[in-house]
C-alpha cells in the first residue's frame, strides 16, 4: 500500500493557502503540535484525516482528545510523532518505530539515528527570524520512505 503523508508543525493559528494546497493532495496530514486555535483543527479535519499532538503552546479546555503524543501505523510504517524531540523517552529503535515526526524549533530538518527516520517539517506558521516557512511530505510506498522538504514562498 502506497500513502502520501504530509507533515505540519507549528502553525501559531495559521494555515498558509500554499501548505493547504499542498496537504489537500495528501492521504492523511500529521501536526506536530502548536496549532493554537480550534479552527485550525477544523479546517484541518475538513480537508483531510489528520492526527495532531500537542505542543508547547497550546491550550485546550481539560479532559480535550489532544496527547502530547502519538504512534501509529501508516502503510506498514511505524511512526510516532511528538513536539518536543528534546522529551523522547523510548529508544525508537528498539521500540520498533521507523519515523519520528517532531516540531517545536521552527527548524526544518531530515536526519536519520541508528536507522530511524527523524523529520522536523519546520514552521507553517508566521515567520520566525530568518527561518524558513515549511512543511514536509513523506512518500510511504511498499514500506520504503521516501521524506521530501517544501519549503513555501509566502
Amino acid at each position: 500500500m502506497n500513502q502520501l503523508v504530509g507533515v505540519i508543525s507549528d502553525t501559531h493559528g495559521l494555515l498558509r493557502s500554499s501548505a493547504m494546497n499542498i496537504l489537500k493532495t495528501c492521504d492523511l496530514i500529521l501536526h506536530a503540535g502548536d496549532i493554537c486555535g480550534q479552527e485550525i483543527i477544523d479546517e484541518l479535519q475538513a480537508l483531510q484525516q489528520t492526527v495532531f499532538v500537542r505542543g508547547n503552546m497550546d491550550r485546550f479546555p481539560s479532559g480535550g482528545a489532544i496527547h502530547s503524543t502519538a504512534s501509529l501505523e501508516i502503510a506498514g510504517v511505524h511512526f510516532f510523532m511528538l513536539h518536543d524531540v528534546s522529551q523522547l523517552d523510548l529508544d525508537p529503535k528498539a521500540a520498533g518505530i521507523d519515523v519520528v515526526i517532531y516540531g517545536h524549533s521552527h527548524s526544518p530538518d531530515i536526519s536519520y539515528r541508528d536507522d530511524v527516520l527523524f523529520l522536523n517539517p519546520g514552521s507553517i506558521g508566521p515567520k520566525r527570524f530568518s527561518l524558513p516557512i515549511s512543511m514536509a511530505v513523506i512518500r510511504v510506498e511498499n514500506q520504503v520512505l521516501h521524506p521530501e522538504l517544501i519549503t513555501l514562498d509566502d
